[in-house]
């Protein structure tokens, strides 16, 4: 089964570390993916810009607005995602508590339905 671990935090933080703690931030998360793909559990993942650059769709029956920003005013956006494949809830916990983040909420995949066609 799919697994999304979308990682949060705080995007003041993010940019007040200088260029060591950056460094390591990535060395970090380089030692993570490597552990993924060593499990072939690692599907993908990228870093997101930051929130500020996100446009916003709500729908409002045939009405559509479109705005600036993310959808919510909150101090930890999502920042990145990683895409794995682990065989249950378990085993996807036990992989991102090896996530060097704060904060990660895990997310199980739906898999697309056949269109039928």
């Amino acid at each position: 089964m799919e697994y999304a671990l979308l990682i949060y935090g705080d995007e003041k933080a993010w940019a007040s570390r200088d260029e060591d703690q950056i460094r390591e931030n990535n060395a970090r998360h380089e030692r993570f993916a490597t552990m993924l793909a060593e499990r072939d559990a690692m599907r993908g993942g990228k870093e997101l810009a930051l929130a500020g650059s996100a446009t916003t769709l709500r729908h409002q029956g045939d009405d559509v607005s479109i705005t600036d920003g993310p959808f919510a005013e909150t101090t930890e956006v999502l920042g990145g995602f990683y895409l794995i494949e682990a065989p249950d809830l378990d085993a996807a916990m036990a992989l991102a508590k090896a996530l060097p983040e704060l904060v990660v909420e895990i997310r199980p995949i739906v898999p697309m339905r056949e269109s039928g066609s």
